[in-house]
This record gives structure tokens, sequence and C-alpha cells, in this order.
């Protein structure tokens, strides 16, 4: 595969954990217990982490960092409302 390939099937690979951790951080405000809502809460951080992990390897420092931001708003919201 080329490295234009491999750089677009990462880029879509990012979108799709994106779209994960958000999913996961939507479902952590309908959760039904404060157990619930935690698990939602580490499948959000992990897809986030490994969205940054696949933009770093990317090159893709800007992606990173906005990645990286979002996770710490992520973060800050649990901890605010669910802790």
């Amino acid at each position: 595969m080329s490295s234009d390939a491999e750089r677009k099937a990462g880029m879509e690979q990012i979108a799709h954990l994106k779209a994960l951790g958000e999913k996961a951080y939507d479902d952590m405000y309908e959760a039904h217990s404060a157990h619930d809502a935690t698990v939602c809460y580490s499948d959000a951080k992990d897809c986030y982490y490994d969205a940054i992990g696949l933009a770093k390897r990317l090159g893709l420092k800007d992606e990173a960092e906005a990645l990286h931001m979002r996770l710490a708003h992520i973060k800050a919201v649990f901890r605010s409302q669910f802790t």
C-alpha cells in the first residue's frame, strides 16, 4: 500500500475513532448508574487515546493536539458531573 493510501486509511480510522469516542461520551449522559457512566467514559478515553496515537504516527500534529484538547474536555466534564 502506498503512503498516500496508508495516510488516507489512517485519517479514516481517526474519524472512526472520534465518532466512537463521541458516541461513548453521549452514552455517558444516558447512563443509568455511576458504573455505567464510568464504563462509557473509559470507552471514550480509549478511543481518543487511540486516535491521538494514530495522528502522531501519521505526523498530524495539529490533529493530535485537537484530539488531546477534546479528550481534556471530556475528562473535565466527567470529573465535574459524574464523580
